[in-house]
């Protein structure tokens, strides 16, 4: 059995959006962005998303996401000074950890460039172990479903 291969995705499939402005260093020699920069447009996207919704405290916060997966799937090019619109989506949410996947889409095009995912499991700063997703987290994550 074969996995179907990726496609494209339309804006629609996206719950909440974020605008990032490609930046000069982003191209690479081939004359396009690099893909190490994509994921950090995802982490921009989940984050900043978060922060802004009261769901996560960096500097303070008992509880943290780490990264244990990642994923991207590349449609078409992007490159400076091209603008990036960010969809953003939760596809699960379990105890202690969320799987977000994130579309990029060039500023104005109705498919994703590129789309992909990666999972979070929250854990406790001090002790680095898995915990409950704290209820304001869990709220927000839902209105991404």
């Amino acid at each position: 059995m074969t996995d179907a291969k990726p496609q494209p995705e339309p804006r629609s499939a996206y719950r909440a959006f974020r605008t990032i402005s490609t930046r000069w260093m982003d191209n690479d020699a081939y004359g396009h962005v690099n893909n190490v920069v994509y994921y950090s447009w995802f982490d921009t996207a989940v984050n900043a998303h978060l922060i802004e919704q009261g769901a996560l405290d960096v500097q303070h916060g008992d509880t943290i996401g780490l990264v244990i997966e990642t994923q991207c799937n590349y449609f078409a090019p992007v490159e400076f000074p091209q603008t990036v619109e960010a969809g953003l989506r939760v596809s699960r949410i379990g105890r202690s950890s969320v799987r977000y996947e994130v579309g990029l889409f060039v500023q104005g095009e109705p498919v994703t460039a590129a789309k992909g995912h990666f999972i979070h499991v929250y854990v406790d700063r001090a002790q680095r172990r898995p915990t409950e997703l704290p209820p304001r987290l869990k709220t927000v994550l839902e209105a991404l479903q």
